[in-house]
């Protein structure tokens, strides 16, 4: 899973290295303090659980720095919200 963080794919996806890095310790730091996380996966490294996220399209940025989920459907907002886990609590202070 490091692996995707030598292909510029996710470094575009996400708007440079800068943004990636940002990305990536926020992440972490929420997941460290009790997060859910956003996708179904067999890993527990968080590492990989935030780059599964990023790689999903997930979560990303917002103009204030912050971390949001990215709500592709109803359904997945339905579960988010039923999950106690909506886009407004996601946001690091």
């Amino acid at each position: 899973m490091l692996d995707e963080l030598k292909e510029e794919a996710i470094v575009n996806r996400v708007g440079g290295r800068f943004k990636l890095s940002t990305m990536i310790q926020k992440r972490l730091a929420m997941l460290s303090q009790g997060a859910k996380p956003l996708v179904e996966t067999r890993h527990t490294d968080r590492m990989s659980i935030v780059l599964q996220e990023i790689l999903d399209d997930k979560i990303f940025l917002d103009k204030t720095g912050a971390i949001q989920a990215r709500v592709n459907s109803e359904g997945d907002a339905a579960r988010r919200a039923m999950a106690g886990d909506i886009s407004g609590e996601l946001g690091v202070d």
